[in-house]
């Protein structure tokens, strides 16, 4: 198919009027706008019919440069959000976050720790599963997740839903990046304190690093980290050792 030259995304339209992409995605499931759909939840739009589109019934029962969502957003809302190729989306205290797809340094060490973690939590927990992105994670009301790895030990199957987990993972793991490490380190780690997320662990290819963190009288400690080669064992995870350098290898 033949794609129009002067079809833009829904974040190349939201640069050029100054409005958030949810706002787009909601004119565009109000039909509020005309686009074109090149497949599922894959919109383009061509600028000057939006401009013109704008200036008639939109413009008389929205104000269509508030940049502001007019409400927080829940996991209906997520559902219905247009998919962007290179991109995926979280909710996180009601806000949308768009971010860039993993690159193949964060897939490789995402690929290894996972590994890792399977081998163990079968001997230990056979009932328990590991999963990992992308899967959606609601959390409280207002927060659609996917972490880069999780575990739902086997005493919470009542979480495990058809198209989801509902419900807070017994550990869950994030691999920092450079567009995700003040997000993974505050306001993911906020939203998993106040869920109750047990253990929540950051890695970091680019330092070398893996802290683990766990859940105690509503706040998180750092029980375990280590870096570059060093062998992490988890004082609540008996004979689980982390080699490090089994991350990192042949990752620049």
């Amino acid at each position: 198919m033949t794609v129009d030259k002067e079809l833009i995304t829904a974040q190349a339209l939201a640069e050029a009027l100054d409005l958030s992409v949810e706002t787009i995605w909601r004119y565009t499931r109000e039909n509020k706008i005309p686009c074109v759909e090149l497949g599922s939840r894959q919109y383009r739009y061509k600028l000057d019919d939006v401009i013109n589109a704008l200036r008639g019934d939109v413009r008389e029962n929205f104000a269509p440069y508030d940049t502001k969502p007019t409400k927080k957003l829940t996991y209906q809302d997520y559902l219905v959000i247009p998919e962007e190729p290179g991109y995926r989306y979280e909710i996180l205290d009601g806000m949308l976050i768009r971010e860039p797809s993993p690159n193949v340094v964060h897939q490789r060490v995402s690929r290894r720790l996972q590994r890792i973690l399977e081998d163990y939590f079968w001997g230990v927990d056979y009932e328990g599963e590991i999963f990992d992105a992308p899967l959606d994670v609601t959390l409280l009301d207002y927060n659609v997740v996917q972490p880069d790895i999780f575990y739902v030990s086997g005493e919470q199957p009542q979480i495990v839903k058809d198209a989801r987990i509902d419900g807070a993972p017994e550990l869950v793991v994030e691999i920092l990046s450079p567009s995700s490490r003040r997000k993974d380190r505050l306001q993911k780690m906020q939203i998993y304190k106040q869920a109750e997320v047990h253990h929540y662990w950051l890695v970091d290819p680019q330092e070398r690093t893996l802290e683990c963190f766990a859940w105690h009288d509503g706040v998180y400690s750092l029980v375990a980290s280590g870096m570059d080669e060093d062998i992490v064992e988890h004082p609540n995870f008996a004979g689980l050792a982390i080699k490090l350098q089994s991350l990192w290898s042949n990752i620049k």
